[in-house]
């Protein structure tokens, strides 16, 4: 029996949904990232988490898996052409967070960990 969706955002937060997987497609959105890099970035993700989240997300065709053949081995993630379609979306989450943070508890800076993407 095929899946039938009440809404469509069902189907969207399917893909999205849970604490991480906007988090490391947002860090994704800044180029190819090897595991231990995302590891860096979010450091509050476990690398069971990690490792789940990135194989659910090349499951559903938002991000690439590259491995070089090389020793050791290298393994880098980025987003599909697929995956990069979620990039607007994205940049809209994270802009309505940072209105939200400064609604609900002022100054932003002081509520964002030094990052990046929180430049």
């Amino acid at each position: 029996m095929q899946k039938k969706y009440n809404i469509s955002v069902e189907a969207t937060l399917e893909v999205l949904g849970g604490k991480w997987k906007c988090v490391i497609l947002c860090h994704l959105t800044h180029g190819k990232k090897r595991t231990s890099e995302l590891k860096r970035l979010i450091p509050s993700i476990t690398q069971k988490m990690l490792t789940q989240q990135l194989r659910e997300l090349e499951h559903d065709g938002i991000i690439n898996r590259i491995v070089y053949n090389q020793v050791p081995p290298k393994v880098e993630y980025e987003l599909s052409e697929y995956g990069k379609s979620l990039e607007s979306i994205l940049t809209a989450l994270c802009n309505w967070g940072d209105v939200h943070i400064e609604r609900v508890y002022g100054d932003r800076s002081e509520f964002l960990e030094d990052s990046i993407l929180n430049k």
